[in-house]
């Protein structure tokens, strides 16, 4: 793939937004400005390239209209991904292109991007680990089904408009502790959807040079608007994030034992015995 990264010569997220960033990391949702605009790297052609050229674990889409929970995986569309990302508007499609970090343009925009906030970042959660980036596009109506994710994230909104609606981290009434176990010991991520949990979500609209901050492990789904979508969530890990996802295996493993294991701490507890205990428990597995 060969595409000369543009980098806006003024920081894409400006004072004010990082001072209110550095008001709420690492455990409060909230809404961000940036000034990322209409990017080269992130236009619809671009990214139909650069998900044809990574290899298919890289990339995974299906229908657009799915269901708010779902039971594992939804089948693909069976159209071509390049087809389905320039044709964006009429192929009732999600699409995500994983660890777009792996061309180096795209590496050098994450970096850029979380170079910016890494100050803030890093005296709070320690050293960034793990960076990576998805690029999300999406059909108008389009839906991304009720989940959560390991990593600190941050979801930029280049063009069209969606609203994510995020639920309190480390809540079991929204992530049962037993998913959270089985996810962290291979199994997936999806979550059981009931309509009375909605009144617990708060909504993020978000339109071009809108970003959102979700928490490690927040849950949350999010509808598209009514026009195709294209997003990008940079994420990285902490050892905290880490700590607490190993803590949370472990958890799963003394339930496997018929146990009832306390539940893990969120930020700023390090979950450092829990964590250390499963480390050597893998070790001794592998």
């Amino acid at each position: 793939m060969n595409v000369v990264s543009r980098i806006p010569s003024s920081p894409v997220f400006s004072e004010s937004t990082r001072e209110r960033f550095a008001a709420n990391y690492p455990e409060t949702a909230h809404k961000l400005t940036h000034a990322l605009g209409d990017h080269p790297l992130m236009a619809l052609e671009a990214l139909a390239c650069l998900a044809e050229s990574l290899p298919p674990a890289s990339v995974e889409y299906n229908f657009g209209n799915q269901p708010l929970g779902v039971d594992g995986k939804p089948a693909a569309t069976g159209i071509p991904i390049g087809r389905t990302i320039r044709e964006i508007e009429t192929t009732n499609s999600w699409a995500v292109i994983k660890n777009i970090e792996q061309v180096p343009a795209y590496a050098q925009l994450l970096e850029d991007l979380l170079g910016e906030l890494r100050p803030v970042i890093e005296s709070r959660t320690g050293r960034m680990m793990k960076l990576q980036a998805f690029a999300f596009i999406t059909s108008a109506g389009g839906v991304t089904p009720y989940h959560f994710d390991p990593e600190h994230n941050i979801l930029l909104q280049v063009r069209g408009t969606k609203v994510m609606t995020q639920f309190p981290a480390g809540d079991p009434r929204f992530a049962p502790d037993e998913v959270h176990e089985t996810y962290h010991t291979g199994g997936g991520r999806e979550l059981k959807w009931h309509d009375e949990l909605l009144c617990g979500g708060t909504e993020f609209a978000l339109s071009p040079g809108d970003a959102v901050y979700v928490p490690v492990m927040a849950p949350h789904f999010v509808r598209n608007g009514s026009a195709p979508s294209v997003s990008l969530s940079i994420t990285w890990r902490s050892e905290w994030s880490f700590a607490e996802a190993d803590a949370r295996a472990f958890n799963g493993w003394l339930r496997g034992l018929g146990l009832s294991p306390h539940r893990t701490k969120r930020w700023p507890a390090r979950n450092r015995v829990k964590a250390f205990t499963w480390r050597v428990l893998r070790r001794f597995k592998k």
